[in-house]
């Protein structure tokens, strides 16, 4: 099981430089593991780029049926306020953004449940450097 970041599961329906790396890393441990809010900063992400002819219209239905299959495959965390709680604590702790600290705070709920080392998976440095600090062991960082 390994966590991942909406940042890192973007490259698996949309086409960009680091969509052979991630689809590496979902290779090799196919079990996606994100939070309830993943799929809506997925499709935020996808919006963006039609909005801003990077997705040309036509393709944009076979992109977010791409992103359907991926999510029928991944397992959610639905612990809303348990997430928030421990979002909210590492908004002190680390510069994120709301929803990266809802990303890190899912993973946390994750690994507690589990008492298993977890894998976090992320395309962004900053929330990388953050589940670092947190003992994650991070397997992308990006470009």
């Amino acid at each position: 099981m390994t966590y991942w970041d909406s940042s890192a599961l973007v490259p698996l329906v949309v086409d960009e430089s680091s969509t052979a790396r991630m689809r590496e890393v979902l290779s090799a441990d196919p079990g996606v593991t994100t939070w309830i809010w993943t799929r809506t900063e997925v499709i935020s992400a996808i919006e963006r780029r039609v909005r801003q002819g990077l997705i040309l219209a036509p393709e944009r239905r076979p992109v977010l049926g791409r992103l359907d299959d991926l999510a029928a495959g991944w397992d959610e965390v639905t612990e809303i306020l348990a997430v928030r709680a421990r979002a909210n604590a590492l908004l002190a702790r680390h510069p994120l953004r709301a929803a990266d600290a809802g990303q890190l705070g899912a993973a946390l709920q994750v690994r507690e449940q589990t008492g298993a080392g977890l894998p976090f998976v992320t395309r962004d440095r900053r929330l990388a450097l953050a589940a670092e600090r947190e003992g994650f062991e991070v397997l992308d960082v990006g470009d």
